[in-house]
């Protein structure tokens, strides 16, 4: 029964195929340019083409699949998933979809469209909504490492993020037991954490003052969207003015989940600290 693991070159998608392949299950590595994955012994690397015949072909022998999210090819994955005989699939969704306008919202209709293609070819689907990543922290490197303030319009909004490998530890349960299996999770950090706090543990991780300077949201707009979309800046935005007043509640972690702590932004700077330029 192999497990085909998409994105496999991402944060998450590599945690869970090396947890897989080190617990012994048969594994296969996807990606759109399968010739840069530096894989384990063992694991066999393959494209994931968007034509109903080579796809189905690619899904030969799978039984499940972790799945990130592509709204362009959702429709003929599923119809390809369900010719090939595919049993189960762990979808990596959004928390974006949990909004009662998700549909008008273009990060949650493009997530709501993979789990409704998911849903109509009667496919048994695991669904994780997972919100924002510890890992957006990257985007402050190049000021951390020059030693220049993090410039931020909302220092105090209070988000419950995630660490990565909280969700692939997710992902790989719901892949390997039954608890899990068609469920879908609303999944966050154990707490809800300021940026200001994130900033002072990166601080701490790298052993030196890390400053802050407040800005005006229209020149955060102006910053943002030299790297982003219009509709990704204007959402974090809006949810940024919202949780600075109203902190985000957490949902599912691996704690309610799967009876293990789960792991805090502090570990995650600790973990991260030589990519901002420590010691």
């Amino acid at each position: 029964m192999t497990i085909l693991v998409t994105g496999a070159r991402g944060q998450i998608g590599r945690a869970v195929l090396t947890t897989l392949h080190a617990r012994g299950l048969p594994v296969r590595a996807a990606s759109k340019d399968p010739s840069a994955l530096d894989l384990p012994a063992g694991i066999e690397a393959t494209s994931l083409p968007e034509d109903l015949e080579s796809l189905t072909a690619a899904l030969k022998d799978v039984r499940q699949v972790f799945l990130y999210a592509n709204p362009a090819a959702a429709d003929t994955f599923a119809q390809a998933a369900a010719a090939a005989g595919v049993e189960h699939v762990v979808l990596l969704s959004s928390s974006a979809v949990n909004d009662p306008n998700a549909a008008a919202n273009p990060i949650g209709a493009s997530h709501l469209a993979v789990e409704n293609a998911l849903a109509a070819a009667n496919l048994a689907t695991t669904t994780l909504r997972p919100g924002g990543f510890d890992s957006n922290a990257f985007g402050w490197i190049a000021a951390v490492s020059a030693g220049e303030p993090i410039e931020h319009a909302y220092p105090d909004a209070a988000l419950a993020m995630i660490h990565p490998l909280d969700i692939a530890d997710i992902a790989v349960a719901a892949l390997t037991g039954d608890e899990l299996r068609g469920r879908t999770v609303t999944l966050t950090g154990p707490a809800a954490i300021s940026f200001r706090a994130q900033i002072g543990h990166l601080a701490e991780a790298i052993g030196r003052e890390i400053p802050i300077t407040t800005i005006t949201p229209a020149e955060a707009e102006a910053q943002l969207s030299r790297t982003m979309p219009p509709y990704i800046v204007n959402s974090l935005l809006q949810i940024w003015a919202l949780t600075t007043d109203q902190p985000e509640t957490p949902a599912d972690t691996t704690e309610t989940l799967l009876g293990v702590p789960a792991r805090t932004f502090a570990q995650w700077a600790r973990e991260n600290a030589p990519a901002f330029g420590a010691a």
